[in-house]
């Protein structure tokens, strides 16, 4: 695992859509929620502050029981299992807004901090 690194003055805030695309299932009450950078560059700033912690806090509202991350780094990507986030499940559930892709948004919803000298690897707007 990386290190984290101090935040600089000139890092910029941005949603981790921008770095990493997601995708997202469920199986009863539990949702598993991956992450891939779109560029292996964009990794180690990924696995630095994508933690359990962090994704543990952006899904307060659900409640999770337990968060577990499990890194792939030779995808640059990583699978997170959220446990009892579904209202029971979909079969019990009538909220069915909270199950399958919303879930990976909600995730990707989520600032992170990008250094100077890689922001001209973002895709789309400016920051």
């Amino acid at each position: 695992m990386t290190t984290a690194r101090p935040r600089q003055t000139g890092d910029a805030v941005v949603q981790l859509r921008r770095l990493a695309h997601g995708r997202t299932g469920d199986k009863g009450n539990r949702s598993s929620i991956s992450v891939i950078a779109h560029r292996p560059e964009f990794w180690p700033l990924i696995v630095d502050q994508v933690t359990e912690d962090a994704v543990r806090a952006q899904f307060a509202h659900r409640k999770p029981r337990e968060v577990r991350r499990y890194l792939l780094p030779r995808l640059a990507a990583m699978n997170f299992v959220l446990d009892d986030v579904l209202d029971g499940g979909v079969n019990d559930s009538l909220n069915l807004d909270t199950h399958g892709k919303s879930l990976a948004f909600l995730l990707l919803a989520m600032v992170v901090r990008v250094p100077q000298e890689l922001l001209a690897l973002l895709p789309g707007e400016p920051p």
